[in-house]
């Protein structure tokens, strides 16, 4: 054990020699992608019905994606199919099996994130889970490689079109998957570092070790919304990264090969990595903040906080008692919808107790 907390140190001795040089661009981006993500926290506070409809799209959005960046051709309307248990007899069963896979691991993050463990264990219980019903992968689930994976781009229609790196040996991943596990628990228990930086840097090398056969890229991206969500950004499940990454997939790949190839070199810069992974959470949380506009804020509102909301619209400026009067809908519920608008800041209150008003904020 005093070795691995030794190893770990070092690591992140290393780690911080990797942020020696990051241009003040990537800071602004964190901060900015932290100041939205307090903005989501406020207006989180939305109906289960609503959350539960956004989360359903999500997991077939982001299914779609990850898979496809794979190499898998099923569209998301293909994916909904499938979940639903409609035979879809003109793709490969290869297909259906890597999406099942997906969907139910990436299901249980969003739903269990909470109680998860961040460690090896986990991980291959996670390969386990993602390849479960893919007749290739039955002999070596939840197992590191066996043998050299290399890593490749496939081009829209599926093809393989070209080496992008080689990664670790077979034989020294799961020292490199054990240090890099340790020394990134280490990191975030120690809170010297920001999350996000800590995140970035083990996803880097995560995917320069690619310590599975296959199924690692989608693996990387179960662990992102895994560690997002353990690191406070809940809206992980209600818009979709993956997709983000789908639709840049050439800067991703050239974004990993950048840094990776600095590793184990005397200037390593994982700066290609963050300036890439950091721009699409930042495309991410401006998405979430979308969700709570006003163009939006119809779709999110339960039946009777939309009723509240619509009331808004007739008068200048009201009270509790005159809502319940005019939308006949019960005290207690009015209040509980006045805190939901307060906190997507749609209305202000002016005053306190019962003598409070509420008014549109234009």
């Amino acid at each position: 054990m005093a070795k691995i907390k030794q190893k770990s140190k070092n690591i992140a001795e290393k780690f911080s020699k990797r942020l020696d040089n990051i241009p003040a661009e990537i800071i602004s981006k964190i901060a900015k992608i932290d100041e939205l993500k307090g903005s989501w926290v406020t207006g989180a506070q939305l109906s289960p019905q609503v959350l539960g409809r956004l989360k359903r799209s999500v997991l077939i959005t982001s299914t779609g994606a990850s898979t496809r960046i794979e190499g898998v051709q099923l569209s998301d309307e293909d994916i909904e199919k499938v979940m639903r248990g409609i035979n879809i007899k003109k793709f490969a069963d290869r297909d259906t099996q890597e999406v099942k896979g997906y969907y139910e691991l990436l299901e249980n993050i969003f739903n269990s994130w909470g109680s998860l463990k961040f460690n090896e264990s986990s991980i291959k219980h996670f390969h386990k889970e993602l390849l479960k019903y893919s007749d290739k992968d039955q002999g070596h689930l939840g197992d590191y490689k066996f043998g050299e994976n290399k890593v490749v781009a496939y081009d829209q229609e599926g093809k393989e079109v070209g080496i992008i790196f080689n990664p670790t040996s077979p034989h020294l991943a799961p020292k490199e998957m054990m240090e890099i596990v340790e020394s990134t628990n280490f990191l975030l228990a120690e809170k010297k570092y920001h999350p996000l930086l800590i995140i970035a840097n083990f996803l880097v090398e995560f995917l320069k070790i690619h310590p599975f056969q296959d199924g690692n890229g989608r693996i990387s991206r179960v662990l992102t919304n895994l560690l997002l969500l353990q690191n406070g950004y809940l809206y992980m499940p209600y818009v979709s990264h993956e997709k983000l990454i789908e639709d840049n997939k050439t800067e991703y790949y050239l974004a990993l090969r950048r840094s990776q190839k600095t590793f184990h070199t005397k200037n390593e810069d994982i700066s290609p990595w963050l300036e890439f992974f950091f721009t699409i959470l930042l495309q991410q949380s401006k998405s979430a903040i979308e969700l709570l506009s006003k163009e939006n804020i119809e779709k999110l509102l339960s039946e009777k906080q939309l009723a509240v909301w619509k009331f808004f619209e007739q008068v200048e400026i009201t009270g509790t008692g005159e809502i319940v009067t005019g939308t006949n809908i019960p005290r207690p519920t009015v209040k509980q919808a006045l805190d939901v608008l307060l906190k997507l800041k749609k209305i202000e209150r002016i005053g306190q107790g019962r003598s409070a008003r509420y008014k549109k904020i234009v």
